[in-house]
Order: C-alpha cells, then sequence, then structure tokens
C-alpha cells in the first residue's frame, strides 16, 4: 500500500489491535509492532525467525519520548541534539516504563532510536502515539530490504501490511552507540560514520568481542545473501560476479564515482538482485573510512562461512 494518509490510518488501526507492519525508513524497511505488547513482540520475533538473544531497537515518533523509556546521561543528549531525527539508536540505561519487557531482550538498558521517516507524522496524525520495535522486515539473516518489493519477498505471506514509501535514501541499518555516563561504546557500525560521532564523544570505545548481544547487528554471520562472496577482489575469477566500486569498473557497481553514501544505498540491493544459491559474487574493495566503515562491516558478516 502506498504511503499516505489512508495508509497510515489503516497502520495505525492494525498497531491497536497487536498486529504488525512494515514500515519504511531512512535506512532499511522495519517490521514494526507495539512496543508496549509482548504479544506484538512475540510476533515480530516468529514472522522473522529471530532468535530470541538477539535485542530489538525500540522507535519514538519524538525525541521528547526518550526521557519515559531511559535515563539519558548528558552525552546521549548532545548525540540526540545533534543527530534525531535520523539513523543513530542510543543504548541506554532502562527507565521503570509501559514498554513490555521484551522490547529489551532481558537487558537493564533499552535501544531507542527516532528515525527520520515520514510515518512519523503519518501515524500521529492517524492516532498512534506510541512506542513501536522495529528490525528490519526480512527474515532473521538475510539481506536486509530497501524496498517494500524486498519486504514482499521475504515476509509478505506473513504479515497484514507493507506501506511502499519507495527505495530507502541511506540503505544501511542505524549506528548503534552505548552511553554510559561519559562514556560512548561503538555497538555496530552504520549510517552516521564513526568520526562524525567522535566530534561530540571523543574516541568511541569497542565492546568484548566476547560480550552479550548488547545490541541488533551483532551476530558474527547476518545480513547474508545465498550467494557465496569473495571480499577485496581486484577481478572475478572464472563463475564469479563482480561488484564494483570506482571508475575503473563497470556495472554492476556500488558506485561508479566512488561515493561511499551511494554505495551504501546500492549494498543490500545489489545484493538481492544478484542472489541465488548457485550464485558466486566478488566484490572491490571498500575503502574502510566514513561509511565504508558500516559496508565492510556488512560484507564481512554476509561472507562468514561461505
Amino acid at each position: 500500500m502506498t504511503a499516505g494518509p489512508d495508509a497510515y490510518t489503516h497502520a495505525a488501526k492494525l498497531l491497536h489491535a497487536g498486529l504488525l507492519v512494515a514500515l519504511p525508513t531512512e535506512t532499511v524497511y522495519g517490521l514494526a509492532g507495539d512496543a508496549r505488547s509482548d504479544a506484538a513482540i512475540a510476533a515480530i520475533y516468529a514472522a522473522k525467525g529471530r532468535p530470541p538473544n538477539n535485542p530489538l531497537i525500540t522507535h519514538l515518533l519524538a525525541p521528547e519520548q526518550a526521557a519515559r523509556y531511559a535515563i539519558i546521561p548528558d552525552l546521549a543528549t548532545d548525540l540526540m541534539a545533534r543527530f534525531w531525527p535520523g539513523p543513530l539508536t542510543l543504548v541506554l540505561p532502562r527507565r521503570p516504563s509501559d514498554l513490555a519487557a521484551r522490547a529489551s531482550a532481558g537487558f537493564d538498558t533499552i535501544a531507542l532510536r527516532c528515525p527520520d521517516a515520514p510515518w512519523r507524522e503519518g501515524l500521529a496524525a492517524a492516532g498512534w502515539d506510541g512506542p513501536l520495535v522495529m528490525p528490519s522486515a526480512n527474515l532473521s539473516g538475510h539481506v536486509s530490504p530497501t524496498t517494500a518489493a524486498h519486504v514482499q519477498t521475504d515476509l509478505g505471506a506473513r504479515i497484514p501490511l507493507i506501506i511502499d514509501g519507495g527505495p530507502c535514501q541511506r540503505g544501511v541499518e542505524s549506528t548503534v552507540i552505548r552511553v554510559d555516563a561519559n562514556d560512548a561504546t561503538l555497538l555496530r557500525s552504520g549510517a552516521i560514520a564513526e568520526d562524525d560521532i567522535a566530534q561530540i564523544t571523543g574516541p568511541l570505545l569497542r565492546p568484548a568481542p566476547d560480550g552479550p548481544l548488547a545490541s541488533p547487528g551483532m551476530l558474527a554471520k547476518h545480513y547474508a545473501p545465498q550467494a557465496a562472496l569473495r571480499l577485496n577482489a581486484a577481478e572475478a575469477k572464472s563463475g564469479e560476479i563482480f561488484i564494483g566500486f570506482g571508475p575503473v569498473h563497470q556495472s554492476p557497481t556500488l558506485s561508479q564515482s566512488g561515493d561511499l553514501t551511494e554505495a551504501a544505498r546500492n549494498l543490500y540491493r545489489l545484493l538481492r538482485d544478484l542472489d541465488g544459491p548457485d550464485v558466486r559474487i566478488a566484490v572491490a574493495p571498500i575503502p574502510d573510512i566514513g561509511l565504508g566503515a558500516a559496508i565492510n562491516d556488512r560484507l564481512r558478516r554476509a561472507a562468514l562461512g561461505r
């Protein structure tokens, strides 16, 4: 259903009934349910086939709602002022509230984001004002969806409504930062570059490699196509499809101009378009700077064990 007032009215009715809706964001399409309902959250895990220890992000309609659900250190306030609404998720100490217990997967923290997405105003106008848990709208472990057609392929038979807002502009998931008093830890690289965040936080810490899954996107193998991936390739070997980057490479390419923003936007689309059980894909080197860090993170997790 195309995004617009009628679609958001229908979505609000479904959410009030405890059902699920796929919504477009600036990063990827998300599978939304009422964050105050354990039953709705259980339905999300079931629809996606998501591991129960993989946490969720609670999405807010307005930045000021964050104080209802979390203790907000001054450093987090600065990050919210700079990057919200937008593709930044903050993991913060959880405050007692009406959020369902499963919204934080048993942690004493809660992951919050206020996305830069039209559905916030659309749902509010339709009478919905609650928080939404919203992981990517795909089967668990698969390549994330950046169009409504991608959602239809993975979940179309499992959910009652997909709102089509066109292709996502960012194309990779939000950056996830845990804030503890004056310390900030990078839990997941994403659509906001680490250097931009570090201008506010100072150098970012890293989580212990054997620590708990404190954020979505921390599973070793994730964002995975059926195809076998070979990374940092100079050229294709026999039988491989080559995904290029930069002016020396022709289509298919993440960005012929070498633009990392364009590459991030094209990453999941290309992996889905080229995918297949007997397909082998070679990917050109991507500079590990700025958004390149998030792109390389997704490619490494997609290629693991292939």
